[in-house]
């Protein structure tokens, strides 16, 4: 017995249709997709402010003070008595400083009695070559001129590290660099004549005041005399980030 097919039960007939819908379908769900948008919503804070009707201050009470009026002024007398100026008053004759042109200067003042003050001139020596660098506070137990240079370099950089603060405002907007600083130990051993060279004012002037905090030295000497001695150090500004 042969089986007959029902053409109403055929499930590829209407293939091709179900396909076009399904890829339109498809196709307009992915463009749907693709054109979505999202907006933040916008979040709206309300504050509420309490206030009170019945508001009662306690008026603290003040008492008057009456001072007494002030007496009244004398009275003019009623007759008027004009007494006469009889005293004779001498006059001071002010007799003129001021020499004429026909008055002739008698004093001669000799060659040999004027004192002319010597000039001293600054010498300076840089620190690389000078005979005997300026000693810094801590190192007069150094020997020789190269322990004494080791010991200034590192009680500079101990100074530094000691006295070093952050700049606020640079620190807040997140600068940092090198500053170059160049300042003179003059031959007092003072410090001065500071210069400084760096990314940001700020850090310019921390470096300035670290440098100025400095403490008096004994001054370099260069062939037994003092003389001022210029020295030149980076100062580094870093943020360590946590």
């Amino acid at each position: 017995m042969q089986v007959k097919k029902n053409p109403k039960a055929d499930l590829n007939r209407n293939s091709g249709l179900y396909f076009v819908i399904g890829l339109t379908v498809v196709l307009f769900l992915t463009w749907r997709a693709l054109e979505y948008k999202s907006y933040p919503k916008d979040e709206v804070v309300r504050e509420m402010v309490q206030t009170v009707d019945d508001l009662k201050e306690d008026v603290p009470v003040t008492e008057m003070i009456k001072t007494p009026p002030p007496p009244p002024p004398p009275a003019a007398p009623e007759v008027i008595e004009v007494v006469e100026d009889t005293e004779e008053v001498e006059e001071t004759i002010i007799e003129s400083t001021e020499t004429s042109q026909d008055a002739v200067i008698e004093e001669v003042i000799d060659v040999d009695d004027v004192e002319v003050g010597e000039e001293e001139e600054e010498i300076v020596v840089p620190f690389a070559v000078i005979e005997n660098v300026p000693v810094f506070p801590g190192c007069e137990s150094a020997r020789g001129n190269e322990e004494r240079k080791a010991c200034f370099q590192e009680m500079i950089q101990k100074h530094i590290i000691k006295e070093f603060t952050y700049p606020p405002t640079a620190l807040e907007l997140g600068i940092q660099g090198r500053v170059f600083v160049q300042f003179v130990i003059d031959s007092k051993g003072n410090i001065g004549n500071i210069r400084m060279r760096g990314p940001d004012k700020n850090l310019e002037k921390e470096a300035h005041r670290i440098v100025a905090s400095l403490p008096k030295m004994k001054p370099g000497e260069q062939r037994g005399r003092p003389v001022s001695v210029p020295y030149s150090i980076p100062i580094n500004f870093v943020i360590q980030t946590p």
